[in-house]
């Protein structure tokens, strides 16, 4: 069954299923890494070894088995659910659990559609009257301006989105939370739309505009010499030579940007702050010639910008009436490039945006448009949603969500994770009417990659267990754990567990004097024999990521199925998830939006 067949009831039972799992499991996604020692976390949640959590996890990694469908994945004994004690609550069945969390995933639900059905259904629905679709452009490999993670999501999201403009018949496209502008300016050179990116960071946008001011500039440079070529057939290398000067302008690829590591490590700004730019250094800083970059490059522009010039002929050859009669395409051309200009235009605009923006406010030539999120930070992907829903400019949304740990919760406990104005989840009327909670440990574990783990592209424990052992060394000597303040990059600046302790405790302004290096490392050596512990539990975190971002998920779609004027809306699985973990797009589609293009 795909998503496109999931009613509002379906999708509803479908979450009530999710809930039910995380009722037994959500404690283990909330336990802090940090408290694991202070609080003897394995024996509070743990009733079996952790070589057996490990062997059990490894085995299930190199089976690869595919997701069992829901209510065939685990079992259930009279005294255990999902593999607890139902009188200790603690882990007694592993292999239950993990087939539990697998059932209880997106894949494992059967919720999802993947790309190519989105495209197929979308196609289809749009030209079933016979007509056949335009092509949208071949599928592309942009990566001679980005790393091949971004290319990939830009290209993959692209033609879904220009097949929703089609579907649609719009030509305008705002980017929520445009970032460095690589989707925006690809969907407006590749696919001929009018894209307006938004985004909070005045910085982001002025990159955005000097990117797409030389990705122009190195259209028009190839312009020029292939007509030059055209017409004295010279060889290809100056045309190269200036190319590759054009190619390895810093702000072209984005100088100074983050790795990803980093950008997720630095996610605590902000929720407006999004989609910073993960250009790998090496890539930024390649400037090799490449005989096949202007070929590239043209394939990456719409047809349109690109017109096709015949041998120039002195005026003076020509009859009155041939004169007349190029004068009058001229004049024809130029309106109709005045045009093209205008719907293949990339306009960065800076604002923080919330569900309430009145978007004609910022854009004045706004018509019905398409919206679209590429790993919107927190709060925003629901506010997108929201606005699609509100504003009736708005045809169709495709938003790819990031950072579920800065959405804010409106039944935190607490009362303090939603102090401003609306809160990012629940979204959907559903979960708001059962008071639905996770908790911001449980949205954290949710950004785990369970594929690249399961692959060997491991949590890094080392530094994990040295933040553990420090609370240890806080509870026993200063009777205080400052987890108000960061301490999480002087694991990177440390040589050394006893150099790690000491530089947190300056950080911490605390008396370091109370304890000498052996004090320190008697600490570490105590609790090493323990990290197995650790590393299996942080393991059974990462089985349970998919699902705790698969009720965030649900909870979005529910939302717009709950809308009256939704003629479509679907979990897409856009990305690989090796390559972009947050590879999952809600996408939806108004009623209005089944009228035909003019």
């Amino acid at each position: 069954m795909t998503s496109s067949s999931c009613s509002l009831e379906e999708i509803q039972r479908r979450i009530d299923e999710v809930m039910r799992f995380l009722s037994a499991t959500l404690s283990i996604a909330n336990a802090h890494t940090v408290e694991f020692y202070t609080h003897d976390v394995w024996k509070r949640f743990m009733a079996v070894p952790p070589e057996e959590v490990l062997s059990a996890f490894s085995s299930c990694s190199d089976h690869q088995r595919e997701p069992e469908v829901r209510g065939k994945g685990y079992h259930e004994q009279s005294s255990t659910t999902f593999g607890f004690c139902n009188d200790s609550n603690r882990l007694v069945d592993t292999h239950a659990l993990l087939q539990a969390a697998k059932a209880h995933s997106l894949p494992g639900l059967g919720v999802c559609m993947s790309r190519d059905e989105l495209l197929q259904a979308l196609r289809h629905s749009r030209f079933e009257s016979g007509n056949p679709p335009a092509e949208l452009g071949a599928e592309l490999e942009p990566e001679e301006f980005m790393n091949s993670k971004k290319s990939h999501e830009v290209q993959s999201m692209s033609v879904v989105v220009a097949c929703l403009a089609k579907r649609c018949g719009v030509k305008q496209v705002i980017d929520i939370g445009s970032g460095k502008g690589y989707l925006s300016s690809f969907l407006s050179l590749q696919h001929g739309l009018q894209v307006y990116g938004i985004d909070s960071s005045s910085t982001n946008t002025h990159g955005a505009q000097e990117r797409n001011r030389k990705l122009k500039k190195f259209s028009r440079v190839y312009q020029k010499h292939k007509k030059t070529m055209r017409a004295q057939g010279e060889t290809t290398q100056s045309l190269q030579e200036e190319l590759t000067e054009i190619k390895s302008d810093d702000v072209l690829y984005g100088a100074g940007a983050k790795s990803v590591s980093q950008e997720e490590e630095e996610r605590g700004r902000p929720p407006a702050l999004i989609n910073s730019s993960d250009v790998d250094p090496a890539v930024e800083r390649h400037s090799e010639p490449n005989p096949e970059a202007e070929e590239l490059f043209l394939s990456a522009l719409s047809v349109d910008v690109i017109q096709p010039t015949s041998p120039r002929v002195s005026p003076s050859h020509l009859s009155t009436e041939e004169r007349e009669r190029r004068k009058r395409e001229n004049l024809e051309r130029k309106a109709k490039n005045r045009s093209n200009s205008a719907s293949i235009e990339f306009s960065p605009l800076t604002s923080y945006v919330t569900a309430e923006t009145e978007l004609r406010e910022l854009i004045n030539e706004l018509e019905d448009a398409v919206m679209v999120g590429l790993h919107t930070c927190g709060d925003l992907a629901p506010s997108t949603l929201r606005m699609f829903v509100a504003k009736p400019e708005l045809a169709a949304v495709c938003s790819v969500g990031c950072c579920y740990h800065l959405l804010t919760e409106e039944f935190d406990p607490a009362g303090q994770e939603c102090l401003h104005g609306v809160c990012g989840f629940p979204l959907s009327q559903y979960l708001r009417n059962l008071s639905c909670f996770c908790g911001r440990n449980a949205r954290m574990s949710a950004c785990l990659a369970l594929e690249r783990v399961s692959l060997g592209q491991g949590i890094q424990m080392e530094s994990l267990f040295y933040r553990a052992v420090l609370h240890v060394i806080l509870r026993d000597h200063y009777s205080c754990f400052k987890s108000e303040k960061r301490v999480g990059n002087v694991y990177s600046k440390s040589k050394s567990f006893v150099d790690y302790v000491r530089r947190a405790l300056r950080r911490l302004d605390l008396d370091e004097s109370k304890l000498s290096d052996c004090d320190i490392q008697d600490y570490h050596d105590t609790h090493r024999p323990r990290m197995t512990e650790m590393h299996a539990f942080n393991l059974l975190k990462v089985t349970l990521a998919p699902c705790i971002e698969g009720l965030i998920l649900l909870d979005r779609l529910c939302y717009l199925k709950e809308q009256e004027d939704q003629s479509f809306s679907a979990l897409v699985q856009l990305f690989d998830p090796l390559l972009s973990p947050r590879c999952y797009a809600v996408v939806g589609l108004k009623t209005c939006g089944d009228r035909t293009t003019s």
